[in-house]
């Protein structure tokens, strides 16, 4: 899907969707039966939703915020804190959403209805981010305790509880965290894709390209654009939970600069102007930051940065959307040919 689509999805592509859905439910019984395959490949999931986030602020809204790995260490730290003191998960991560989203309420509105401009924006989410982590950090003294749960500083918290089925008790496995992960990362698509396609999307579309104009229409864009900032803390808050269900662990590093400048990476590469895309390139980066390693190449950020500055000046809006346009050109060059 483009920036600038405003189509309801046609009957294909929820038969893809279901398709989709299917497939990876069944995929730890059938296609991935290695655990170790499956904890590589729930990761992604997880991560790509922290991507989704920043696509729909950056790439529709027009925010480039780098305080989304604050609203993914709040949800992972929330979740962790409630779920070891009250012994179940079902209200920790709602928690770990809602927090995030009040956050990012009472941030979004100092910056968003105080006229500050998207630079400024970016530089107080990264400011905001540093913040964090050293604070994060500076938690390791015996007083820094919530309930009973220690912080411990840059060593983190061990221990997070796996989720609960909640009419059961029975805690999810590896392939239930797979199968629950995939189906949020689902959700959470579907549910942005059809969002961008309702008036409330395209107004949104519509101040990213043009806010005066917008405004001049009679409508409220800060409404409009703390409302997409709450909304995308949520998601990076649901992230932050299932990574710390995933590795049943949160650290600082929940939080860290280059978590941040990850996310960027992630949505550069897929191409911000589509919702599948930050998936893939989440999907991309991640297997070959783990293929670097397994290679023993000691400078993978160093490698990284250069795949970043190839898309930035080549492939300019992202893997998917240039893949689309050559698909579309040699189409059109077929059909000139017949």
């Amino acid at each position: 899907m483009g920036a600038n689509a405003a189509s309801r999805p046609r009957a294909s592509w929820w038969v893809v969707v279901g398709v989709v859905l299917i497939a990876a439910i069944l995929a730890p019984y059938y296609l991935i039966t290695d655990i170790s395959d499956q904890i590589d490949i729930s990761i992604i999931f997880v991560l790509a939703l922290l991507a989704l986030s920043m696509s729909f602020l950056w790439g529709y809204a027009g925010m480039l915020s780098f305080g989304q790995t604050v609203f993914f260490g709040l949800g992972g730290y929330s979740y962790a804190v409630l779920g070891l003191n009250i012994g179940s998960t079902s209200l920790p991560l709602l928690v770990a959403i809602l927090l995030p989203m009040l956050f990012a309420a009472i941030l979004g509105y100092f910056m968003i209805y105080g006229r500050i401009s998207d630079i400024y924006l970016s530089v107080i989410t990264l400011v905001v981010t540093l913040i964090f982590e050293k604070g994060i950090r500076a938690t390791s003294g015996d007083r820094f305790v919530i309930g009973s749960v220690r912080l411990n500083g840059q060593n983190g918290i061990p221990t997070v509880p796996s989720l609960q089925v909640p009419w059961s008790g029975q805690e999810l496995d590896t392939a239930g965290v797979f199968r629950f992960a995939v189906v949020l990362l689902i959700l959470v698509y579907v549910g942005l894709r059809l969002l961008l396609t309702s008036h409330f999307g395209r107004v949104l579309v519509g101040i990213r390209e043009n806010e005066r104009r917008v405004e001049l229409l009679g409508y409220d864009s800060r409404r409009y654009k703390l409302a997409a900032f709450v909304l995308a803390g949520g998601i990076a808050g649901l992230s932050g939970a299932l990574y710390g269900i995933w590795g049943n662990f949160v650290a600082p590093e929940m939080f860290n600069l280059n978590q941040a400048a990850q996310v960027v990476i992630w949505v550069i590469v897929g191409g911000k102007s589509t919702l599948i895309g930050p998936i893939v390139g989440t999907a991309v980066i991640q297997y070959a930051t783990a293929w670097l390693g397994t290679q023993g190449v000691g400078q993978v950020s160093l490698i990284l940065g250069l795949v970043l500055m190839v898309f930035v000046l080549i492939f300019q809006q992202g893997l998917l959307p240039t893949v689309g346009l050559v698909l579309g050109l040699a189409r059109e060059k077929l059909r000139g040919r017949r």
